[in-house]
């Protein structure tokens, strides 16, 4: 018979990879290796041979190791392939170099560590059990525009078990739009709803007390603590009204299969971490977890015990190398000695699957670092980005459908093999390939897991890490891994020697991998709370300003895809037309928003679907597409998010006004 369906899709992908065929076939795929030939940033290359290219790269390595020491070489990577092989593989090599090391901050830190601070483990109630739902709870998340799959399992509920959809989040997404129970807050006020909420379980004795005594940590403290935190508290906070409050409080408290399904939204904020941790709360609070259908999921990250020795080179790692935030980029290259952790200036970077010129925050300050004349930048991309035409450099790459790969899910639970299915146009190469030929160039290919294949790789990552074998994926297409009801509930505890869920968490001790704290760790508060450490508005900047993620674009990618394009049209501003109206603003009107750190053009889109005082830049467009080539990321921070690092994107104070043509 057919293979098993995945049941975690049902089938359905999300408007950005229905369109994936445009990406691979698309004529300005890089297809051949390129070297600057004119000033950095000017887009002038001159097409050179793989051999030579790689040659160049390791010359400049060398002379770059030679003349400030081996961290002066800075790996940087992301997302742009999820695939354990083909991402992490550029590890080996800076373990084997011992080169910088890369702390990834910019995507999912205060959340997972928001998560982590309660539950201990990041897993939580199989996502599929949202069927089984009868309030399901989607927070923090546009699930519509980037989780489709979370919204096939909701609206079964809805249709098959007369199940309410409540959604929280800063703008009325087309995830809200689908809503029973739209509640529509302040950016960065989740913990004061989350508090609220609880405030009202307590004292309508809606709160599973008896769970509470055998599943936390300490019930009597938060109760305490939450007695001033009333609804009208929370909607001088939020924005949300108390009578709202106190409805869907009341609806949690009166049904057992309450199903939270926490969101990346929350890792945008300088106090996501306290706010991830403040909803995770109400679950624990309510009991909710002690049934199918209820409890709570952030991502399934957690449930993969991966041995990853081989791809990353873990038995070569050195771990007094300093290790570098990502999201702090700009001030890195700037040579900021705090960014730089009293280490040698960064003189060489070698990018892969990432786009910092456009993603990076604090735009103004990466731009000038890229723009430096003694940084050698080698860059392996599959379209020439706006941080390929600063490199000297360029690589060509695959996609994923070129090249062998292994993947992981973060919100279902399924491993993935993603087999090779084309040959990549022109001269295209893997970064496996790319990673083994720097290596031997450099003098470092001895560990083993240079000279395997990809399909080597998988195999033998799979046995280490007791998932069977390479041959047993191939034909099952994938493996289910999620853990029983029983583990997925943490009914015999959560996870941490006592069993108890910390409602009060010691923040700098959470279980997470970061090779220190970062920001205010200090002031964060003891127990769930509205944490006032956000970039608030004020006289200068009236407006609080969030970078949300565009239907039609993938971060960065996609936004070279016409259908895409012309979906989103032009960069714009949506803001509430009763502020617009305030500032002489009309509909289309062109507009910036500014604040310390840059200013920006846009167009306005009068948007009533946001709370006076927030607007809204769906994103992210190249810097190119926005009139005076600064992009909407001039206008976020770098600072370093507690506890764990993070990049606040969604958590700047701006100015907005109408642009003088004549400016």
């Amino acid at each position: 018979g057919a293979p098993p369906a995945d049941s975690s899709t049902a089938g359905v992908i999300c408007a950005k990879v229905a369109r994936y065929a445009e990406r691979v076939h698309h004529p300005d795929r890089l297809t051949q290796p390129l070297r600057r030939t004119g000033p950095k940033g000017s887009g002038q290359f001159a097409p050179i041979s793989w051999d030579e290219a790689l040659d160049i790269v390791a010359d400049r390595f060398l002379e770059a190791e030679r003349r400030h020491g081996p961290e002066t070489v800075w790996p940087y990577y992301y997302a742009g392939t999820m695939g354990l092989v083909q991402r992490d593989g550029i590890n080996r090599l800076r373990h084997a170099r011992r080169w910088s090391g890369f702390f990834a901050t910019i995507c999912t830190n205060p959340a997972w560590a928001g998560w982590l601070a309660g539950a201990g483990k990041l897993a939580g109630a199989d996502p599929r059990e949202m069927a089984k739902s009868d309030l399901v709870v989607i927070w923090g998340t546009n699930a519509v525009s980037t989780q489709v799959n979370v919204m096939t399992h909701a609206v079964r509920a809805r249709k098959e078990r007369g199940a309410k959809i409540a959604v929280v989040d800063v703008y009325r997404t087309p995830t809200m739009e689908q809503a029973d129970i739209p509640l529509l807050i302040r950016p960065g006020t989740d913990g004061a709803l989350a508090c609220a909420v609880m405030h009202v379980l307590f004292r309508d004795g809606l709160a599973d007390r008896a769970y509470l005594a055998s599943h936390a940590d300490d019930p009597a403290g938060l109760e305490a603590h939450l007695a001033s935190r009333t609804p009208e508290w929370a909607e001088a906070i939020t924005g949300l009204p108390a009578a709202e409050i106190e409805a869907f409080a009341r609806l949690v408290g009166r049904t057992p299969r309450s199903y939270f399904r926490l969101g990346y939204g929350f890792t945008r904020s300088r106090n996501g971490a306290v706010n991830m941790h403040a909803a995770s709360c109400i679950p624990v609070v309510s009991g909710a977890w002690q049934v199918e259908g209820g409890g709570a999921f952030h991502s399934n990250s957690g449930i993969y015990g991966w041995n990853k020795t081989l791809i990353e080179g873990l038995d070569l790692r050195d771990p007094t190398v300093r290790m570098l935030d990502q999201s702090r980029i700009g001030p890195i290259l700037e040579g900021d000695p705090e960014a730089l952790a009293g280490g040698p200036p960064v003189t060489a970077l070698l990018i892969q699957n990432t786009n910092p010129v456009t993603i990076a925050p604090d735009q103004a300050r990466v731009r000038r670092g890229f723009a430096r004349d003694d940084l050698f930048v080698c860059v392996h991309e599959q379209f020439m980005t706006e941080t390929a035409r600063m490199a000297d450099i360029v690589l060509p790459a695959t996609m994923f459908l070129e090249h062998d790969d292994l993947y992981q899910a973060g919100g279902n639970q399924h491993i993935l093999l993603g087999p090779k299915l084309v040959d990549p146009p022109g001269d295209c190469r893997p970064n496996h390939a790319v990673i083994g030929e720097l290596a031997r160039r450099l003098g470092s290919d001895s560990h083993p897991g240079f000279s395997m294949t990809e399909r080597e790789l998988i195999d033998a990552t799979l046995r280490a890490s007791g998932h069977g074998t390479l041959e047993a994926l191939e034909s099952q297409r994938f493996l289910d891994v999620q853990p029983d009801f029983e583990d997925a509930h943490f009914v015999k505890g959560f996870r941490w020697p006592d069993g108890k869920f910390r409602l009060k968490p010691d923040w700098p001790k959470v279980p997470y991998a970061a090779p220190s704290t970062f920001g205010p760790v200090d002031a964060m508060p003891a127990f769930p709370d509205h944490w006032a450490v956000t970039e608030e508005a004020d006289d200068e900047h009236p407006f609080r300003l969030v970078t949300a993620p565009a239907r039609n674009f993938l971060n960065s990618s996609f936004t070279e895809t016409p259908t895409s394009a012309g979906r989103e049209r032009r960069p714009s501003l949506m803001l509430h037309p009763e502020d617009a109206a305030a500032l002489g603003i009309a509909e289309g009107d062109r507009v910036e928003a500014a604040n310390g750190r840059g200013a920006v053009l846009l167009h306005a889109r009068l948007f009533d679907g946001v709370r006076r005082g927030v607007v809204i830049a769906e994103s992210i467009w190249p810097n190119a597409a926005h009139e005076g080539g600064r992009g909407i990321n001039s206008l976020t921070g770098a600072d370093p998010v507690a506890p764990f690092g993070g990049a606040a994107f969604h958590d700047s104070h701006v100015r907005v006004r109408k642009a003088d043509d004549a400016a």
